[in-house]
């Protein structure tokens, strides 16, 4: 099999597996992966330091241990301090739009209305090899002005508009390896690599065009894995020359514990902190995992998890009233509906939803909100247009607002439902069977899921084993009851999809992963993980 550039002779334990791929030649120089492996070098022992720190708190959380805000850091959360002066193009970020790499999706984002785009490594994009190294030609062209496609079935051009949205990029998780990139044989942290060749390939580029290196970062549950990042930037800037606090980064409160450490999030950060943004979806199957052993936090069908219910209100609110305190954004969520066509009732009622949620939003004090789809960027504008005339609402500080740990831990309420069962074994089989093709985010039932929402539906599924929990016609979820739904879905996804698409070796695969994934006696971290195996083992 071909193989990717060998790194330099100085990058001394580094090694590149991957199959060679069209972009090679312009991301996988020398000296950028000469950077990659000296922030390996540098961090990867903290990397595994944290993920193992966090294994730990796990642990301690199933055996009882309840979550709580920190004693220790009392002070930060009483302090009277600020985060540092954000640049102008991110002082107005009222509509962003979120999505993969893939270079027709970076054109489209870039030209759709939206203030910015946050390009996507991780919840919405499968990393293989070609994906990965690829996507980040396609970013390094975007920032270069010279990024264009042809659609090779209309013979369509697209290229950038004259005005386009701020670049933001969305690195991997710290828990996800990229396994074609080891050092001393053993795979790298994949947000290292993410990072890394983005920000050697265009941070210089990106400052010499008025703009600057800027970033989400994702699945965070402690202010110590931030203060990691924040160490990260420090070192990237001085490798560069660039001036302290050039990089700016948004952390996603995307976890109950990170709800928890919200002001010490911002605090670890605040030389390069754009603020908190509310990842609804996140939270959601994180409040299953971070309370698996608690019977008292069943939740019902996800579809009655909405921004209603106290627990998201008491969390969204005070990122708001966080946020403002330390005078940065706090930016809502992503509503997963997408425009329906064909069907006008259907579509309007979706777009009601939005509207209901993006009023919501702007109402409370968010200074954002994300849309998944460039049909929904007008819609979103207008909203926060009516209701935030200024570039945002920094200045409503929200001191009503008091979440007690006691807000937050309450568990939403709700029935659980033979529909919503079989709703969520569509759904993740679906999407995983989409994701080991290479596609990591897709329309499923007039919604845009990626690897959040996928993970609500089988974590969900898991703990209602796992409690024995009723459905609201009294039978209880069992082992057998979820094999038999398993089995009678696979049957209307094969209708669905047709009888050709359905003989691919990934829907096999994507069942038995399913299956396994909520039948297991532990909950598995993440799903990306055990899919990401089979990933690699489909491309060898």
């Amino acid at each position: 099999m071909a193989r990717t550039p060998t790194p330099p002779a100085a990058c001394a334990g580094l090694e590149i597996v991957g199959p060679t791929t069209p972009a090679d030649e312009a991301v996988l120089t020398p000296d950028a992966l000469a950077f990659v492996h000296d922030l390996t070098r540098t961090f990867g022992g903290r990397v595994r330091e944290r993920l193992a720190a966090r294994r730990e708190r796990h642990a301690r959380w199933r055996a009882g241990e309840r979550l709580r805000f920190l004693p220790e850091t009392a002070e930060i959360r009483e302090g009277n301090w600020k985060v540092a002066e954000l640049p102008r193009d991110l002082l107005d970020r009222r509509v962003e739009i979120t999505g993969p790499v893939e270079r027709k999706m970076v054109i489209n984002a870039l030209n759709s209305g939206a203030r910015v785009f946050m390009a996507d490594f991780e919840d919405s994009h499968t990393p293989t090899w070609e994906n990965n190294v690829v996507g980040q030609r396609n970013l390094q062209d975007a920032v270069a002005g010279t990024i264009r496609h042809v659609d090779p079935q209309s013979g369509k051009t697209y290229s950038l508009a004259a005005k386009t949205a701020t670049l933001v990029v969305r690195p991997r998780g710290w828990h996800l390896p990229e396994d074609h990139v080891r050092l001393d044989g053993e795979p790298v942290a994949g947000a290292l690599v993410d990072f890394g060749l983005y920000f050697f390939h265009n941070a210089r580029a990106l400052r010499a065009k008025g703009t600057g290196p800027y970033f989400y970062l994702p699945k965070t549950e402690s202010h110590l894995e931030v203060r990691l990042w924040n160490d990260v930037f420090l070192h990237s800037e001085r490798a560069l020359g660039l001036p302290r606090g050039a990089i700016k980064a948004t952390v996603l409160i995307e976890t109950l514990p990170a709800a928890f450490e919200m002001d010490e999030i911002l605090f670890e950060l605040r030389e390069h902190s754009s603020g908190l943004n509310c990842g609804r979806w996140d939270y959601i199957f994180s409040l299953i995992k971070a309370r698996q052993s608690d019977p008292a936090a069943v939740l019902p069908d996800r579809g009655q998890v909405t921004m209603e219910q106290p627990n998201m209100r008491a969390y969204t609110q005070l990122v708001v009233r966080t946020c403002h305190r330390r005078g940065v954004h706090a930016m809502g969520g992503m509503a997963a509906q997408i425009p329906i066509k064909g069907d006008e009732e259907a579509n309007r009622r979706a777009l009601d939803k939005v509207r209901a949620d993006k009023l919501r939003e702007v109402r409370d004090g968010h200074d954002g909100t994300w849309v998944a789809h460039p049909g929904l960027v007008p819609l979103a504008t207008e909203i926060f247009d009516a209701h935030m005339p200024g570039p945002n609402q920094i200045d409503r500080k929200r001191d009503d607002v008091r979440a007690s740990e006691e807000e937050l831990l309450r568990a939403p309420e709700g029935t659980r439902t033979d529909a919503g069962l079989r709703h969520n074994v569509r759904v993740g089989i679906l999407y995983l069977e989409a994701w080991l093709r290479g596609v990591g985010c897709v329309p499923i039932y007039n919604l845009m899921e990626d690897a959040a929402t996928a993970e609500i539906s089988r974590s969900q599924i898991w703990q209602w084993i796992r409690h024995g929990a009723s459905l609201d016609d009294g039978r209880r979820v069992a082992a057998d009851l979820v094999r038999s739904a398993i089995a009678e879905e696979m049957d209307r996804i094969r209708a669905e999809v047709g009888a050709e698409r359905f003989a691919a070796p990934t829907f096999p695969q994507a069942r038995d992963l399913f299956e396994h994934l909520v039948l297991s006696h532990e909950l598995d971290e993440f799903l990306t993980l055990p899919a990401y195996r089979l990933l690699l083992g489909a491309a060898r």
